[in-house]
């Protein structure tokens, strides 16, 4: 089963970190994924840019309307994610818990069966 480990940002508490701490988290996520990987239930990850570099969408009327900046305004946003492949939902929340962002207080990582996914079988 493909889950989708979901990492959500906080500013707040990003910047409340130390250097130290911020580096230890970033550092953390290549063990991490030279684990998921060995194992085989590695199938992508992907790190966002900061919301403030988007761009929002609509069509209305037929006409384009492009709006700069996040969708919403929220003190959270998605900040990236692992999409794995493991055998059971009790493996996906270990994974979830190995994630270094996992352990900060204000940060988790959210669990989520993919229902459709495409262009990423081998």
């Amino acid at each position: 089963m493909k889950y989708l480990l979901i990492m959500h940002m906080n500013p707040a508490v990003w910047e409340s970190l130390t250097e130290e701490e911020r580096n230890a988290i970033m550092s953390g996520h290549g063990p991490f994924m030279d684990a998921i990987r060995e194992s085989g239930e590695f199938i992508g990850t992907t790190a966002l840019a900061d919301p403030s570099n988007s761009a929002v969408v609509r069509v209305r009327d037929g006409a384009q309307v492009v709006t700069d900046g996040p969708y919403l305004e929220a003190k959270e946003y998605l900040g990236g994610y692992y999409l794995v492949d493991v055998e059971s939902r009790e493996r996906a929340l270990e994974l979830a818990a190995m994630i270094p962002d996992a352990a900060v207080d204000g940060l988790g990582i959210e669990v989520r069966p993919v229902m459709f996914s495409a262009g990423t079988e081998m």
